[in-house]
């Protein structure tokens, strides 16, 4: 069962238990500060929960201001490299802007993210993608 992990005004974090999913669904154009704490609140998650599965619902998420993509790249790529998932499905965002800076973030991680990583427009789509490995995992 899916649980609220976090929630503010800018992010929801969700985490299912039982399929080791956590769910961190985003909303408006963040300040560096705001983003910073929300992306410091995944990396806790991350860290205490060591979910296999992560679904990043962007949709709604605006531009990320170029030292804010250069605070993600140093500070959440290397944690999220060295951690236990397997798979992560992003939705891009409705903001062109966002979906540049997302894409260049994880590019340039390319070489520490040892998970599979893909892009998604539809939910449904991404969810069945990421359950693919549930039933042998378990």
């Amino acid at each position: 069962m899916e649980e609220v992990y976090y929630q503010d005004d800018f992010l929801i974090l969700y985490y299912n238990r039982s399929t080791q999913t956590a769910r961190a669904v985003w909303d408006g154009f963040l300040s560096s500060e705001d983003l910073r704490h929300a992306t410091t609140q995944c990396l806790k998650l991350l860290e205490e929960e060591q979910p296999l599965y992560w679904l990043a619902d962007n949709r709604k998420m605006k531009a990320i201001r170029k030292k804010d993509q250069e605070w993600v790249q140093a500070v959440m790529i290397p944690k999220l490299g060295a951690s236990p998932l397997r798979k992560m499905a992003t939705l891009v965002s409705d903001d062109i802007f966002n979906k540049m800076a997302v894409e260049s973030i994880y590019k340039r991680g390319n070489k520490i993210i040892k998970f599979d990583h893909q892009y998604f427009k539809n939910e449904k789509i991404a969810a069945e993608w990421l359950e693919k490995d549930y039933s042998t995992n378990s």
